[in-house]
């Protein structure tokens, strides 16, 4: 139940992450090729069409879309130097 809650908590506050990522792009801390592969991911995403849900069922077809981008998300976070973690509380 912990780790639903965490998920739950984490996809309420994505909009407090905007400025933490850009400070992940324009630090001189991250390394570059972390930086490629976190916009790697995401051209990737953007380049297959591919969804395990289909956009045209309502709700349910947002999920998956929503799922990739926090998983994204995350990986962008793990990949972070401990100084920018600990400066956003992550």
């Amino acid at each position: 139940m912990r780790k639903w809650w965490k998920r739950l908590r984490f996809i309420v506050h994505v909009r407090r992450f905007l400025p933490f990522l850009f400070e992940f792009f324009v630090s001189h801390e991250v390394p570059m090729r972390k930086k490629l592969f976190s916009v790697g991911l995401l051209l990737l995403y953007i380049a297959l069409p591919l969804d395990l849900i289909p956009d045209w069922i309502a709700l349910f077809g947002l999920i998956d879309d929503l799922t990739v981008f926090l998983f994204i998300l995350q990986q962008v976070i793990k990949m972070a130097p401990i100084s920018l973690k600990e400066k956003y509380n992550l």
